[in-house]
Order: C-alpha cells, then structure tokens, then sequence
C-alpha cells in the first residue's frame, strides 16, 4: 500500500468522479483508476461505486474514509516534524445552510485557521437534504443545519446544538412593520414576502404558521443570505431565526432590522451535525471544538434580537 493510493481515493471521494480527480492529480484516468483498483485488491473492499454519472464512495469506504484520512495526516505530522518543506494540506469541509453565517461560522473558521495554517476550509452551501447526503457520502466532515424544536433527527449523525434561536421578521428600518413591537400574522399578509424555497426549515415554518391563509408570495430564494440581501433593497420582508440577523453587517449598517412574531413561541435550534464514526479526523474534531466553544460566547446575545431595533 502506497500514500498516493490513500491520497487519490480521498481526490476522488471529494470531486465525485475519476475524471476529475485525475485533472486535479495531473494524471490519465485509466492511471489513476488502475491505481485505485489495486488499493481495493489489497485491502478487498470496493471503495468506490462507479455509475456513468461518477464514482462516488461504497458503504464500505466511507467506514474506511476516516482512517484512510487519520493516515494521511499522521503522515503530515511525521513529515512536518522531519523538517519536510512540502507537507500536503489538509482539508476540513462544511456544508451549511446559510444561517448565523456573520455571528458564528467566519469568527470559527478564523480561529480555527491562526491555531491551523495548514488545513484548508471549504464552506459549501447546500440544502439540508443535499447536506445530510453529502455527510454520509465523506464529502462534508460537519454539517451546520436548522431544526424546529421537536424535529425528528436522523440517527446516522451526532447532534450538537450550538444556538436555539426564534423566528423574526426581517424588515428594513423603513418598512411599515419596523414601527411595530411584534408583528401578527395579518400583519405579515399585507406585504410582499421573501419566502425561502421548498427544502427550507423557514420555508416550512412559514406555510405552518400561515396555515390556509395565502400570503404574498413575492420572492423565493435559496438561504439566509440572499434573503437579508434583497430584504435590504427593499423587496419585501421574510422569516429568518433570530441568530442569522443579530450582528449580521446589514443590521449593523442599519440596512435591516427584525420584529418578533406575536404570540409565537417556536424555537429554532442551529445543530452541527457530523457522521457516527469510530474516528474522527483530527482537523474536523478541532474545529467541531470551535463551533461549540464560539457558540457558548455566542448564546447570551441570541435574545437580544428579538428587542425592537431602530
């Protein structure tokens, strides 16, 4: 067994297919797909399914990602601690959904990159759905997802909880809303509304909390981001947790401020989420430890954004 064989299997693990990773590697695909096929002799397990449509991890490889990832990295640190002047980086992947991007995950990733230089972050965003597979497939090491209090959650995956937030309206300081307290539900009917698209826990939650009252419908874009954006020009309001709008720039700059919806007492909870494995990576425990250690910091401020904001 070789290192290239553990380095190209995880290049085709993260790109989804052999064409791609042999771009990546610089090498022809028959190369690098004769290479994996005598890693699977050796170790007997195939590791990859191959479709038409790509290659992507078998069951049985995606057990044994994260020790062929363990591997890897004690060779990083062998290498390193001889003094070697071309150590491969390490990558930590995070799918997300877009929410309490400004407040929690740039200030994690941050810390995360001063105590380690070395290790790239890719931050992805994605639908739930499209997170939670993408988990089980090894293309993501953690995953930052939206529940409403009482969800069910999958028992693939270890659940922290990082922020239990509230739903808000997000409005600009101008709008109509914004000299209200709270904001009821006829009040929300009477302007044109941002709606996160079908996949969405907010999207999910608005249809609940409208019931059969139709509301106007406006926009529909893909996470909280966008949202806050074109909240921001002036098309309309939306639902967002709390946590995705308190000292978020746009609040800060006084672009858009938010309303509690009244008398509603759903909770949102943000969850990071990774796959249950024996072993974990070293690079994704450390910054897993960062996200729980910024949240804490982070949750004495959730509450706050429910106060009324000039």
């Amino acid at each position: 067994m070789r290192i290239e064989q553990l380095e190209y299997i995880t290049a085709v693990t993260r790109l989804g297919s052999l064409r791609r990773a042999a771009e990546e590697l610089h090498l022809s695909q028959p190369a690098l797909s004769e290479t994996v096929r005598n890693l699977e002799r050796e170790l007997g397990v195939d590791l990859l399914e191959r479709k038409r449509s790509g290659a992507k991890m078998s069951a049985e490889g995606r057990e044994l990602l994260p020790h062929i990832i363990n591997v890897l990295e004690a060779v990083d640190r062998l290498r390193g601690a001889a003094g070697e002047q071309h150590r491969i980086s390490r990558m930590v992947r995070v799918g997300t959904v877009n929410a309490a991007t400004v407040p929690l995950l740039f200030p994690a990733v941050r810390e995360f990159r001063a105590s380690h230089p070395e290790t790239q972050v890719e931050v992805v965003g994605a639908q739930q759905s499209d997170i939670h597979r993408t988990l089980l497939e090894g293309g993501f090491d953690l995953g930052l997802v939206n529940h409403l209090e009482g969800d069910d959650v999958a028992a693939d995956f270890e659940y922290t909880e990082l922020l239990r937030g509230r739903p808000v309206v997000c409005v600009r300081p101008d709008s109509p809303l914004a000299s209200l307290s709270v904001v009821s539900v006829p009040d929300l009917l009477g302007q044109p509304l941002i709606a996160m698209r079908s996949g969405y826990v907010m999207n999910r939650f608005v249809h609940r909390l409208l019931g059969d009252r139709e509301p106007s419908f406006s926009y529909s874009t893909d996470g909280a981001e966008m949202g806050k954006l074109m909240v921001a020009e002036g098309l309309g309001a939306t639902v967002l947790p709390d946590f995705s709008v308190i000292d978020d720039p746009l609040t800060r700059q006084g672009a858009i401020t938010c309303r509690p919806l009244a008398g509603d007492a759903t909770r949102v909870l943000l969850m990071l989420q990774r796959r249950r494995a024996d072993s974990v990576p070293r690079a994704a425990h450390d910054l897993h430890e960062v996200f729980v250690r910024r949240a804490a910091a982070l949750g004495g401020t959730m509450t706050e954004a429910v106060r009324p904001t000039a």
